[in-house]
């Protein structure tokens, strides 16, 4: 019995800490420890008398009394036993530093605490009061008090407050680890008990209720509880358990618990009704039936248990290490940490153009596709009409036309032709600028590392895109020099290789060629700048990758480092203020790693030893 009692005492340890930790809320008992830890929901009709029972079996007077919905939200009742001779006292979770010695203090906390959250109206609320009682006089066990069932709303309350109760038992005994205590008064018919309902609801077999028949002492003369007592009004798979509370009387005189119990089995001892069920009679026997049971349902629980302990103590650990460890406060381990996180980043970063992410293969859509397409689309159809040609070539001639070959005319169209390329050239710098910067933003999202640092990641992107501005100012000016270099030297043997033209016998076109001559000009004009146009098309791209695309992948953090080692340790530290929202959850993993190797270590301490 030890050993199991431990491992009940261990199981409301577990339910208190899942608490603090916030890890009830899961939908599915599979996927939290709390859902697949058992527990007793106490559940009854307004003034059933499932108050008294809790205290009857606590052996304290500690709940609030009154008329209508005492009970407005779920109290969970831990109850641990301690060593006889030592203080019994309470704690609430929501007040875990303090302790209650003075019982009617617990009281008056409970119903300030459900007004906190309801006001002082007559509204329910799904929100647990948690609270937790040591006691040499208790058994081992976990208790859920829930609000009373009632038939129809009163003044002050919604309409819905019968529904809205239902579903609050409902969210309780509709679990299958939930044992249900159908709380019913003996002077109303089991049949028609509110209680009964809700667990043939849920539990048709009956094989998780425990029935509990309240106010046996007020029935009428020459009547007797035994048909329900007995199992042949309503059979459960568990016994039927008769219950004497204190009447309103003993508490207005306030008869202590103990004299209580000792009343209630005097009543079962002596009435001759119930003298031979009298050892399965009242609040005590029943409290070691429900202990009792819920070691059965632990132990055929603890491989469940101890197999869900274990997914999460590796699920934990993988997401701590996934989180990373606390930083170090030390000035060379933080530069070192810095430096190790800036080449996470660079690394993502490179993966990126080097195609094992996505991304890079952008850069190669500009050069293959869009410079291309820039190129087609500048107008020398138009620059290089007859009309324009005609122009330029006499604007060039000036007072005295050319005798021969229009050279000044010839270079000034090739000049005006070939700076329509500056701008295929400056956009295509342009567009893989783009797709850099975009690169170290899908970079800086991708690295795990980083996501602890906003700050950093801040600075890493702040430095990034000043390295790739001055690359980009670099790959205008060598492209930019690129065009230029071509405007500057001509090709000379493109043109002697031109056929010549027909002249007359003083040098000049014939009269019948006069409009083919500057036809023919525009024509050899555009076939040089249709040959440039190729050149470039391939060394506009070389240019790009060299200035741009190389340098990102050498040297994109260099400036970043070098400041990097002039700063101070304060301004280390504040690189490596972490998301408070991360740090919160690496300590709540901390904690909950913690709670669930005790628990495993506890668990197999408790089965080894019994």
């Amino acid at each position: 019995m030890a050993t199991m009692n431990s491992l009940i005492s261990l199981v409301n340890r577990i339910q208190r800490a899942c608490t603090l930790l916030g890890d009830h809320g899961a939908d599915q008992a599979s996927h939290s420890l709390w859902e697949s830890l058992p527990s007793v929901a106490v559940v009854g009709g307004q003034s059933s008398g499932k108050s008294s029972v809790l205290e009857s079996i606590v052996g304290r007077d500690f709940l609030p009394r009154g008329s209508g919905i005492v009970t407005r939200r779920p109290l969970v009742l831990q109850l641990h036993r301690i060593e006889e001779g030592l203080q019994e006292y309470a704690e609430f979770l929501h007040l875990p530093k303090k302790r209650f010695t003075d019982f009617s203090m617990v009281r008056k906390e409970i119903e300030d605490e459900t007004n906190r959250m309801t006001g002082k109206s007559n509204q329910i609320s799904p929100v647990p009061i948690h609270l937790s009682i040591y006691s040499p006089n208790v058994v081992n066990l976990t208790l859920v008090d829930l609000p009373g069932l009632t038939k129809v709303a009163v003044e002050g309350q919604p309409e819905s407050i019968v529904q809205d109760i239902e579903n609050l038992i409902h969210s309780y005994v509709d679990k299958p680890n939930c044992l249900i205590l159908a709380i019913t008064p003996a002077n109303q018919d089991v049949a028609t008990s509110d209680a009964v309902k809700v667990s043939r609801q849920v539990d048709p077999a009956g094989e998780r209720t425990f029935g509990v028949l309240t106010k046996i002492d007020l029935m009428d003369k020459g009547t007797n509880a035994l048909d329900v007592l007995e199992g042949r009004s309503y059979r459960l798979r568990n016994p039927w358990v008769g219950i004497v509370n204190r009447s309103q009387e003993d508490i207005n005189r306030k008869v202590d618990m103990i004299a209580a119990r000792q009343r209630e089995r005097e009543f079962f001892s002596t009435n001759r009704d119930y003298a031979h069920l009298s050892s399965k009679m009242g609040s005590e026997y029943l409290a070691r039936l429900l202990s009792k049971h819920l070691e059965s349902v632990i132990r055929a629980r603890i491989p469940g248990i101890a197999s869900f302990i274990n997914r999460s103590i590796d699920d934990l650990e993988a997401e701590l290490a996934h989180l990373g460890r606390p930083v170090a406060i030390d000035a060379g381990a933080q530069l070192y940490t810095i430096l190790e996180l800036c080449r996470a980043f660079d690394r993502v970063f490179k993966e990126h153009l080097d195609g094992g992410r996505p991304g890079g293969d952008k850069i190669y859509i500009v050069f293959d596709y869009q410079l291309p397409a820039a190129l087609r689309k500048i107008p020398l159809e138009r620059h290089l009409s007859q009309q324009n040609v005609r122009n330029v070539i006499s604007e060039a001639d000036g007072y005295q036309p050319h005798l021969i070959a229009p050279e000044q005319g010839y270079r000034r169209l090739l000049e005006s032709s070939l700076n329509y390329f500056k701008g295929p050239a400056q956009a295509s710098v342009d567009a893989v600028h783009f797709v850099l910067k975009e690169l170290v933003r899908k970079s800086i999202s991708e690295t795990e590392e980083l996501k602890r640092f906003p700050t950093l990641r801040s600075e890493i992107a702040i430095a990034a895109n000043e390295a790739l501005e001055r690359f980009r100012e670099d790959g205008k000016k060598t492209t930019l020099r690129l065009v230029e270099m071509e405007s500057s030297y001509i090709t000379v043997d493109f043109f002697r290789k031109l056929p010549q033209e027909v002249v007359d016998k003083g040098g000049n076109p014939a009269p019948a060629s006069a409009e083919g001559h500057f036809q023919r000009i525009g024509s050899n004009v555009l076939s040089y700048v249709g040959m440039v146009s190729e050149t470039l098309r391939s060394t506009i791209p070389k240019a790009v990758v060299h200035c741009q695309v190389r340098e990102a992948k050498r040297s994109l953090l260099d400036h970043f480092y070098a400041q990097l080692g002039r700063k101070e340790v304060m301004q280390l530290a504040q690189l490596l203020d972490e998301d408070s929202v991360l740090m919160e959850r690496r300590q709540q993993c901390a904690k909950k790693l913690e709670l669930y190797k005790s628990a495993r270590d506890e668990i197999d301490a408790v089965c080894w030893s019994g």
